[in-house]
């Protein structure tokens, strides 16, 4: 199939160049213009989306090629990017970093290949001059089969930029063009928390922040010519992924509030797709479980900062508990697993699950692992593998051992706990990657229902 998507990745030079605040700048001003506007991240990033998505109103997605093969990326680009006038795709550190120092898989610079998509690299000129043109210089020949036709400069002043946009048109003439910058705003600098920001219901005043900066780059940054440059993306081929239906519904909880807001949508979305009725509820402020449900799912976040409020809520922690005993269907991920462990800290949590989940003040196993199940279980069979992403600051005493993660380098370790009723660790995992673990989902809380029949 081929599909007219316009789209532009917009690439950084390196993290903490300015690229997520260039590119939420861009989002929101084409969004004021009134365009309709996919937004796209490369990596296993479930933050940032959660600002495209909630605060910019961009349709948001996650495109890894790690998670996904090269087929499936195309195919979920088209698909969120069907009825938008523009995809603005995000990159991941800098542009060429990939798996490992020496190669570019699951790189920004893979993605766009892939994707073939042209890029605009964001150059923090910050205590720069000359030397911004060595800078696009070197990403420029580094590869030179690579899509860089435009540069936007952060952090560049009003003074200097007329003359650096002159210096790049004449050095670089039509291969790159100048498409303008951003100033220093301090009034819109966004808060960290581990590797991305900090969620969004927890900026005071973020919406705000994100019309200051849309205001600026309509001002500054040449959105007409990003436009144009996206609008001469070639038609993108790809071969429809999604499994067909089910015959019949089932309904799911999910647990969404502050604590656990840690989703990929196209997971979601998946599930839908399949016949589900997805159920949000609050592990923190709901007195119980959604009624009539044949699964749940308790996603990742930061049931660290809320655990008083959980530990808490006796009432929801037991009408868990008692549904996981009566054989609920369950995927906890992260900090769902946290939640089901004894203790969160000092705080009593779920404790289906043995052990304590305690703070280790560093990333902990972060990264891309494979898991392999080690036996029969609620997602899939023995033998059977998904790709997945670890990224978190705390432990647990016990953390399973119906899986084996492996990590790119090879290190592996046990981890899990599962049956023939739950998914329960710290490993993030996309149904994308393996839509076979979403119909083996569905298909038991099929089986859930009918239990009840």
């Amino acid at each position: 199939m081929q599909k007219t998507i316009p789209r532009v990745l917009l690439a950084g030079t390196n993290s903490s160049c300015g690229k997520t605040t260039v590119t939420c700048g861009i989002l929101q001003a084409l969004i004021n213009r009134g365009l309709r506007v996919g937004a796209c991240k490369c990596g296993p990033d479930y933050i940032d989306p959660m600002f495209h998505s909630r605060i910019i109103g961009a349709k948001s997605t996650n495109l890894d090629l790690f998670f996904f093969n090269e087929n499936t990326a195309r195919y979920l680009l088209a698909k969120n990017g069907a009825d938008c006038h523009v995809s603005i795709i995000e990159g991941v550190m800098g542009f060429y970093d990939g798996l490992s120092a020496a190669g570019t898989e699951a790189s920004s610079y893979h993605l766009a290949q892939v994707a073939d998509a042209p890029v605009v690299l964001v150059v923090n000129s910050a205590g720069a001059s000359l030397s911004v043109l060595a800078t696009i210089h070197g990403f420029l020949h580094f590869f030179p089969d690579n899509p860089i036709q435009g540069v936007v400069l952060n952090q560049c002043s009003a003074g200097v930029y007329p003359r650096l946009a002159e210096a790049i048109r004449q050095r670089f003439g039509e291969r790159v063009k100048p498409l303008g910058y951003l100033p220093r705003l301090k009034d819109c600098r966004l808060e960290s928390r581990h590797l991305g920001l900090v969620t969004a219901a927890e900026v005071e005043g973020l919406k705000e922040k994100m019309q200051i900066l849309a205001e600026q780059t309509e001002k500054t940054v040449d959105l007409d010519g990003l436009l144009a440059l996206a609008g001469q993306a070639p038609p993108l081929d790809y071969q429809p992924v999604s499994p067909p239906p089910f015959d019949e519904a089932v309904r799911i909880a999910v647990a969404r509030d502050r604590a656990f807001c840690f989703y990929y949508e196209d997971s979601l979305d998946l599930l839908r797709e399949l016949g589900a009725e997805l159920i949000p509820f609050s592990p923190l402020h709901d007195g119980g479980l959604p009624q009539d449900i044949h699964g749940l799912y308790l996603g990742g976040g930061y049931p660290e900062l809320y655990a008083q409020t959980l530990s808490e809520n006796v009432a929801m922690r037991q009408s868990i508990g008692d549904a996981l005993r009566r054989g609920l269907p369950c995927i906890a991920e992260c900090g769902g697993f946290m939640y089901l462990t004894e203790k969160v800290g000092d705080h009593p949590m779920v404790g289906y699950l043995p052990g304590s989940s305690y703070p280790t003040g560093k990333l902990t196993r972060f990264g891309y692992v494979t898991l392999q199940a080690q036996k029969d279980c609620l997602l899939c069979q023995a033998g059977e593998q998904i790709p997945a992403h670890e990224f978190h600051h705390w432990d647990s005493e016990d953390t399973g051992r119906d899986f084996t993660a492996t990590k790119t380098n090879g290190n592996q370790w046990p981890c899990v706990f599962a049956s023939p009723h739950l998914y329960a660790g710290f490993p993030h995992f996309h149904f994308y990657a393996n839509p076979n673990f979403a119909l083996r989902f569905y298909q038991n809380c099929l089986e859930e229902k009918h239990r009840h029949d």
